[in-house]
């Protein structure tokens, strides 16, 4: 009979500078499941991240069965074929990103979509100004975006960020019947790793202040 020799995933037991320096983005992952309490933990993270006068203008859809998973990643992907095909990509380079995009979905044992939640912004009678509180509150859905990363790499788990909502959001709604008061804009990818990603090269840090004075 054979035996997994893996050791158990477990907390990480590091410091702040250790886990912003050891979050990586994870594409293959086991089919361990996560258990609720783990999630809750990452979606709690989320919910303290800073946002415009307070008003937590995300919300967060949770996906682990497999059938939901599929729908939305057949949905997506039919929207995707329709961009690539407009961009001219080869029949065989589509796809095959069309098929590691459905395959990172459908392997991660949590899907996260994360999703703007606007009714609660302030109003102003100029575009100007409601354009940049709605800019605001896509600033604070990142910063909830990488509390919840970094809560999952805390507890031995590990994520990966995808944009594929934001590209059509109103087919992810309704894939997945949400509300019309949400815009789902990216989805985290929640699960043990089975492979270690390659890292890419950070930029030195004076290739990156343009002012300090």
């Amino acid at each position: 009979m054979e035996t997994d020799d893996r050791p158990e995933p477990s907390e990480r037991a590091l410091d702040l500078p250790e886990l912003i320096r050891g979050r990586r983005s994870v594409r293959r992952f086991r089919p361990d499941p996560i258990d609720r309490a783990l999630v809750e933990q990452i979606l709690e993270a989320g919910r303290w991240a800073p946002s415009p006068h307070g008003t937590q203008p995300w919300r967060f859809a949770v996906l682990t069965k497999p059938e939901v998973k599929a729908r939305l990643a057949d949905a997506m992907g039919d929207a995707w074929l329709h961009n690539l095909a407009m961009d001219g990509q080869p029949e065989e380079i589509i796809a095959k990103r069309l098929a590691g995009s459905r395959r990172r979905l459908m392997e991660a044992p949590v899907l996260i979509v994360l999703c703007l939640y606007l009714e609660d912004l302030d109003r102003y009678p100029d575009p100007e100004r409601q354009a940049a509180e709605t800019t605001m509150a896509i600033q604070s859905l990142g910063c909830a975006a990488q509390n919840m990363l970094l809560m999952a790499y805390r507890l031995g788990l590990d994520g990966g960020w995808m944009c594929a909502p934001l590209f059509c959001p109103d087919v992810a709604r309704q894939a997945l019947g949400l509300p019309e008061t949400v815009i789902p804009h990216a989805l985290l990818t929640i699960g043990y790793a089975a492979a270690d990603p390659k890292r890419r090269e950070r930029r030195p840090l004076a290739d990156l202040i343009i002012k300090y004075e």
